[in-house]
C-alpha cells in the first residue's frame, strides 16, 4: 500500500455519526475515506460491528457496506503534517492522508474522577467495563457494582447482566428530584422513553439508589469490595468489579490541534456542522453529548454539506434543535453533585500515569504549573483522564494539545518526509 493516500472527504471516527456522514457523502458521489482506531466500525455504542449491533442499526451498516467508502480500521490520527493532511498510524505502519474536506466524528470518553482505591485492578469506567464485555471479557457469575451518573449506567448494567454477571446495585449520584424531572421530560421523546422502559425491565430486581456514590474501592492488590454512600447511610459490599463513570466528555484533541473553536468542552459548529475552520466539520458527541439520534442526524448534515449539497443539509438542520434540547436535559439533570469532587484524599493519585497525588497538585494554581513541576498529564494518556479530573477538582483549564496527539513511533513521524521524497 502506498505511504500516501488521497480522498475528497476524510472522516475520523466510524461510530454512528461518522458512518452516517460517509453514507451521505458517498451518495453525492464523493470519494470518502473513513478512519477508525477500532478493528470494526460501530464506535462504542455499536462496538463489535454489524454482527453485534442491535437490529435498529442493521440498515445503517448495510448502507455503509454499499456506499463504496474506503474504511481504514485500526488507524488513529497521530499528527497533522500540514494543512489538508493527517498522519495516520496503525500497529505496523504510518500513512499520510490528504483530504479536501474533513469531518471529525471523534466521539466521547468517560469522565473518571479520583476516589480512594480507584487505581486498583478491577476498578474501571462503567462504559469501559461494558466495552470489555463486548470485547469478550467473561463476567459470568461475577459480582459487579456500578456507580456514577447518567443513562450509561443502565445500558452498561443491561449488557453485564445479559453476559451473566450479577449486578449487585447501581449507585446514581443525581438526587431523586432531578431523576423525576428527567423522566417526566422524556414524555416528549417517545422512543427514548421506550428505551428507558426496556432497560428498566431488563434490570428488574437490580437495586437502583439515587443520591448515592462511591466512597472508596477496597482491596490490597486487587478490588475486593466497595464502600458506598447510599443516601444517608453507608454500605460496604464485597464485589469482583466496580464500574464508575460520571458521564461523557467530547474528544476534542484533534479539533483543538486544528485550531477549531471549542466552547464548554465541545466543538462550536454552525447549522451545517462546520467548525470555525473552513472545510472542517464536527459531528456527534464531539459537538456535545446527546446520544445516537443526534449523532446520526449531524453526520447526515455534515456529509451533505461537505459535498456541496447545502440545500439538502439545510433542510435537515431544523431537526437538530430537538436533539440539542435532549442533550441539554442530560446536562442539566445529571450535573455533578459537589460531594463527588471531594472524595479524593491527600494520597489519592489524580494522575495515574505519572503517580501524582491530590496533595501534590493542591500546591499549584494552574494546569500548566502542575505539568511543569509534577509531569501531571504527560504520561501515556496525555492528560485525557487527569485533565478532566483537574478541571473538576481544581477548576483548571487545559493549555491546549500539541502533536503528536497520542504516543507515536518515531518512524511514523518521519513518514511525511518520506512521502514527500517518494511521491506516488
Amino acid at each position: 500500500m502506498s505511504s500516501e493516500l488521497h480522498t475528497d472527504i476524510a472522516i475520523i471516527g466510524a461510530g454512528p455519526a461518522g458512518i452516517a456522514a460517509a453514507i451521505a457523502a458517498c451518495a453525492q458521489g464523493a470519494h470518502v475515506t473513513l478512519v477508525d482506531d477500532n478493528p470494526r466500525p460501530g464506535g462504542q455504542i455499536w462496538r463489535g460491528g454489524p454482527s453485534q449491533a442491535p437490529a435498529s442499526a442493521s440498515s445503517t451498516f448495510r448502507q455503509l457496506a454499499d456506499s463504496q467508502a474506503r474504511l481504514l480500521s485500526g488507524f488513529r490520527v497521530a499528527a497533522i503534517p500540514a494543512p489538508g493532511q493527517l498522519l495516520l498510524e496503525d500497529p505496523h505502519r504510518a500513512q499520510v492522508l490528504r483530504y479536501g474536506k474533513l469531518i471529525i466524528a471523534s466521539g466521547a470518553r468517560e469522565r473518571l474522577l479520583p476516589f480512594p482505591g480507584w487505581t486498583l485492578p478491577g476498578v474501571t469506567g462503567a462504559g469501559g467495563l461494558q466495552a470489555l464485555v463486548k470485547g469478550g471479557l467473561d463476567v459470568r457469575d461475577q459480582h459487579i457494582v456500578l456507580a456514577g451518573t447518567g443513562p450509561l449506567l443502565l445500558a452498561s448494567a443491561a449488557t453485564l447482566r445479559a453476559a451473566g454477571a450479577q449486578v449487585l446495585l447501581i449507585a446514581e449520584q443525581a438526587p431523586w428530584s432531578q431523576l423525576a424531572r428527567f423522566g417526566w421530560a422524556l414524555k416528549a421523546y417517545p422512543a427514548k422513553l421506550a428505551q428507558a422502559a426496556s432497560l428498566a425491565w431488563q434490570l428488574g430486581g437490580v437495586p437502583y439508589h439515587h443520591a448515592s456514590h462511591v466512597l472508596a474501592a477496597l482491596g490490597q492488590t486487587r478490588l475486593e469490595g466497595v464502600q458506598l454512600q447510599l443516601g444517608a447511610r453507608t454500605l460496604t459490599l464485597p464485589c469482583d468489579w466496580l464500574g464508575v463513570g460520571y458521564g461523557l466528555l467530547p474528544n476534542t484533541e484533534l479539533l483543538r490541534a486544528l485550531h477549531c473553536q471549542i466552547s464548554q468542552g465541545a466543538a462550536e459548529v454552525d447549522a451545517l456542522m462546520q467548525t470555525s475552520q473552513a472545510g472542517i466539520y464536527a459531528v456527534g458527541e464531539a459537538t456535545g453529548i446527546g446520544g445516537v439520534d443526534k449523532a446520526l442526524l449531524e453526520g447526515r448534515i455534515a456529509g451533505l454539506a461537505a459535498t456541496g449539497a447545502a440545500a439538502a443539509a439545510q433542510a435537515l438542520a431544523p431537526k437538530r434543535k430537538r436533539q440539542l434540547a435532549f442533550a441539554a436535559l442530560l446536562d442539566k439533570h445529571f450535573a455533578l453533585q459537589p460531594a463527588i469532587t471531594q472524595l479524593a484524599q491527600p494520597d489519592t493519585l489524580v494522575c495515574r500515569c505519572e503517580d501524582v497525588s491530590h496533595a501534590s497538585l493542591q500546591l499549584f494554581d494552574s494546569w500548566r504549573e502542575a505539568k511543569l513541576q509534577t509531569r501531571c498529564g504527560m504520561g501515556a494518556c496525555q492528560g485525557r483522564i487527569c485533565g478532566a479530573a483537574c478541571e473538576s477538582l481544581y477548576g483548571w483549564q487545559g493549555s491546549g494539545d500539541r502533536p503528536p496527539l497520542l504516543p507515536t513511533r518515531l518512524g511514523s513521524l518521519l513518514e511525511p518526509t518520506l512521502a514527500k521524497a517518494n511521491p506516488t
